[in-house]
């Protein structure tokens, strides 16, 4: 992390426009937004965008199969897009497409100024060709066997199985996913981004600590060997723009996409006039940009985006975080490997924020694949959540309700060892919402959780009260266990939002990260009511038998 004076500029990698939001697309944008909102907590100031990826050949195929125009369908999808996110509590400053208008103009003119400095160049290239569909076919619409392990069924430009980055044309016994007949190889003249011109920028880049270790490593791997020049134009038919002085030449999504995270950004500038766009993108820019990523797009983010932005002229990003897959069952939750399970099907079930704390749970700084269970899914809510941290407030509110009207006392026992320990985590809370440790977060606050309840057994309040003359001392203890819980909920209030803004009702106070150290005394409560419901296990049996 850089000085707290820096302003933040997140981003997330953009959702395709041909599909639903999918809890693989959620997995990242919970991630990103926690971070977002635990910074904001510490009045760090941090601008969170995204867009909707809608150039290519699928959204093509995917309007043509609707009978709409492409533009109807991405401008639909992200529609749908926008709601389901912000059904989940993520929050963007501006959400945006890469087809706007903001984005064609930055593309060409990065595009002009690489082909002045000569990063760009021409020429004929052997491609995989559908005869059925008379069309080249992007990377997406081929499948065969890795070149590198062998492994079956990985598309046209990287492996799964072994990570490995090829041209589709080095795939052995490639198909079309659109006729599954073999392809057939034809020339065509084609215009390529000069990445080897910026070898040895990008290994002092890469060497700056902008990458986990493990993400460090595999880029360093490619840096090694040759770097060979990136393909950024893609024959008609092809939905996307046309690049300039060419009439059947539109630009790769990959040269689109990325720089879709400047255009959303000026976007957003435009918008609001106190937001000046240099101060982030240019050169000498002090703020910082972090771009959080699946760990399947680390090439493109690591190696092709820095050199783009070297050759025009721009900032590059502070850091890049790549995270794992989510898997279930054991396969990668996604639309192109035929298991998903979209926004609005969990929440025709389940609410948002106990999956922002079960992917909390799970989500690190490593690119290790996450497993989705459901029934794990469903015990952690239910004790975590419901069994410990609101029957911590539940216990201590029927006190409170019945013999000392909702007001909290005047006199919080913080010489207490349990209210110094919390206290005292913060510290090392703060730590792992920066490092992007969220599992141990999460793990940290389950401990205090059952330390403050243990707190409140030992302390038996429910057999003190039987005596008038312990009252006060009741009073004490029920006021000290309601702002541990209080101080739980700030922990939590970056991973749950809505349980967040309900117990701001329910204690009649904004939850402030800097007041963590100052208790509420005196302070007047309102009625204890259900926070939070469990989660019953025959839930999850419907569920998984719709899916």
């Amino acid at each position: 992390m850089k000085s707290s004076i820096n302003k933040m500029l997140v981003t997330c990698a953009f959702p395709y426009a041909n599909g639903d939001i999918h809890l693989g697309h959620l997995l990242e944008q919970i991630q990103a937004d926690i971070w977002v909102r635990y910074f904001r907590m510490k009045n760090r100031s941090v601008i969170f965008i995204c867009s909707d990826d809608t150039h290519g050949t699928a959204i093509m195929l995917q309007a043509k199969k609707l009978q709409i125009s492409p533009d109807q369908l991405i401008h639909d999808v992200q529609k749908k897009h926008e709601k389901d996110f912000l059904q989940f509590s993520i929050v963007h400053d501006n959400y945006s497409s890469t087809h706007s208008v903001t984005n064609k103009n930055f593309c060409i003119k990065i595009y002009n100024h690489l082909l002045k400095k000569n990063f760009i160049k021409e020429k004929k290239i052997i491609q995989l060709y559908d005869t059925h569909f008379k069309m080249f076919l992007s990377d997406r619409f081929i499948k065969g066997t890795c070149p590198q392990c062998k492994s079956k069924n990985q598309y046209g430009d990287n492996c799964d199985v072994c990570g490995s980055i090829y041209d589709a044309t080095e795939l052995l016994n490639a198909t079309s996913e659109l006729s599954h007949a073999p392809l057939k190889k034809k020339s065509s003249n084609h215009l390529f981004f000069k990445l080897s011109s910026f070898s040895n920028f990008l290994k002092k880049w890469v060497n700056s600590d902008v990458l986990q270790v493990s993400v460090f490593n595999k880029i360093n791997e490619w840096l090694s060997g040759n770097l060979n020049s990136w393909n950024i134009s893609r024959d008609k038919p092809y939905f996307g723009f046309l690049i300039p002085n060419y009439t059947d030449k539109f630009f790769y999504v990959w040269m689109d996409a990325p720089i879709g995270y400047i255009s959303c950004f000026k976007e957003l500038c435009d918008m609001n006039q106190d937001i000046n766009f240099d101060d982030y993108w240019s050169i000498n820019s002090k703020h910082e940009l972090y771009h959080f990523i699946g760990k399947d797009i680390i090439y493109f983010h690591a190696l092709f985006w820095p050199a783009i932005l070297e050759g025009y002229g721009y900032r590059k990003p502070t850091k890049i975080f790549a995270h794992g897959y989510l898997t279930f069952k054991g396969l990668k939750l996604s639309k192109s490997k035929g298991s998903m399970i979209t926004a609005s099907k969990w929440l025709s079930c389940f609410d948002s924020d106990s999956l922002r704390y079960y992917f909390s749970s799970k989500l690190s700084d490593t690119i290790q694949d996450i497993e989705m269970n459901l029934y794990d899914y469903a015990r952690k809510i239910n004790s975590d959540i419901v069994n410990s941290i609101i029957n911590l407030a539940s216990r201590n509110a029927s006190f409170l309700e019945k013999y000392f009207y909702n007001v909290l006392s005047n006199d919080i026992i913080i010489t207490s060892t349990v209210y110094k320990k919390f206290i005292n985590s913060s510290l090392d809370i703060e730590k792992l919402f920066e490092n992007r440790k969220f599992s141990l977060v999460v793990q940290k606050i389950r401990y205090l959780s059952d330390l403050a309840n243990k707190y409140i057994t030992d302390k038996k309040p429910w057999i003190l009260i039987k005596n008038v003359f312990n009252k006060q001392k009741v009073h004490k203890i029920c006021s000290l266990g309601i702002n541990l819980f209080r101080i739980l909920i700030i922990f939590l209030k970056p991973i749950m939002p809505i349980l967040a803004s309900n117990v701001e009702c329910f204690l009649n106070t904004s939850l402030v990260w800097k007041n963590i150290r100052e208790p509420l005394m005196n302070h007047k409560i309102n009625k204890f009511s259900c926070l939070y419901k469990r989660i019953k296990m025959s839930s999850i049996d419907d569920f998984l038998s719709q899916i």
